[in-house]
C-alpha cells in the first residue's frame, strides 16, 4: 500500500520537552507544505433568472481575468448544487494573489465590463484555499468533454496525522484499479478545517453510475473505505460539467 509518508513531517513548532529517559516529541496535524503553491476554490451561487446570462457573460469576459493569474478550470454544477459554478484559481503564494486582487481593482475594463454587470446576477460567493496533498499532482483529464466530481471529506479533528493513510488508501484504492480518473486531491488552509477534496473525471454521469457500481463490489476498494469512514464526520459531492472557456474541458 502507498504510504502516506509525507503527511508525517512537522509543520508547526511546538514541541514538548523531553523528561529524563525519553525522546523530544513533536506534536503535528497537518504535513509541510514543500513549496507555497495553493489552489483557491470559489463557488458562486446565481440568481436562477440570470443563470445563462451569467455563463454568457463569463464567457465573453474571462479573458480579462486570465490575463492576471492561471484558471485550472470553471465549472457548472449540475447536481449538487443548483444554479451555482465552482472554479479553480491556482497561486504560488499569498502575496501573488494579493499582487492579483489589487491589479484587478485597477483593470478599469475588468470592473466596468464584467464586475459591475456580474455581481448583481449573484446571490453569495464562497472560498476555500487548499493544497495538493504531497502524494497528488494535478492531473489533466485523458480527453476533452466529459463529466467532473467534486467529492468534499469532512474529517474529524486531528488532521492527516490521524487519517492521512486511510484517506490515501481509500482515494488511491480507487483511481489505481480504474474506478474514476483522479485529477487531484486537496486538503483545506483555508474554510472548514479538517476538509479534503477529491476532483475526478468521467466519461459521463452514466459511466460514473456504472464504475460506482463495480467499485462496490470490489472487495478492496471496501476494505479501504471501511478504513477510513471511522475518521470520517461527512461528506458532500458535486456533479459539474466543464465550461466551453474552462481550461479542463
Amino acid at each position: 500500500m502507498l504510504r502516506f509518508t509525507s503527511f508525517s513531517r512537522i509543520r508547526a513548532g511546538l514541541i514538548l520537552g523531553p523528561t529524563p529517559g525519553s525522546p523530544c516529541v513533536r506534536l503535528s496535524t497537518a504535513p509541510q507544505q514543500e513549496h507555497g503553491t495553493f489552489y483557491e476554490f470559489r463557488t458562486y451561487c446565481i440568481r436562477p433568472d440570470q443563470n445563462a446570462a451569467f455563463l454568457n457573460l463569463t464567457n465573453e469576459k474571462i479573458h480579462l481575468r486570465t490575463a492576471h493569474s492561471q484558471l485550472i478550470g470553471y465549472w457548472s454544477i449540475e447536481y449538487g448544487g443548483l444554479n451555482q459554478v465552482f472554479h479553480i484559481w491556482k497561486y504560488d503564494s499569498f502575496s501573488q494573489r494579493a499582487a492579483v486582487r489589487a491589479a484587478l481593482a485597477q483593470d478599469s475594463r475588468w470592473v466596468s465590463e464584467y464586475i459591475s454587470v456580474a455581481i448583481p446576477m449573484l446571490t453569495s460567493q464562497d472560498n476555500e484555499v487548499a493544497y495538493l496533498v504531497p502524494w497528488s499532482r494535478l492531473q489533466m483529464p485523458p480527453k476533452e468533454a466529459g463529466v467532473y466530481e467534486l467529492v468534499s471529506f469532512q474529517m474529524r479533528p486531528g488532521g492527516p496525522a490521524v487519517w492521512g493513510d486511510a484517506f490515501q488508501a481509500a482515494i488511491i484504492s480507487h483511481d489505481a484499479l480504474g474506478y474514476g480518473k483522479l485529477v487531484g486531491a486537496f486538503h483545506n488552509e483555508f474554510g472548514l478545517l479538517n476538509t479534503v477534496h477529491a476532483l475526478w473525471w468521467y466519461k459521463s454521469a452514466d459511466e460514473r453510475a456504472e464504475i460506482r457500481h463495480q467499485a462496490h463490489t470490489d472487495a478492496r476498494v471496501v476494505a479501504a473505505v471501511r478504513s477510513s469512514t471511522v475518521h470520517l464526520n461527512s461528506q458532500k459531492n458535486k456533479l459539474m460539467f466543464p465550461c466551453s472557456f474552462s481550461p479542463m474541458n
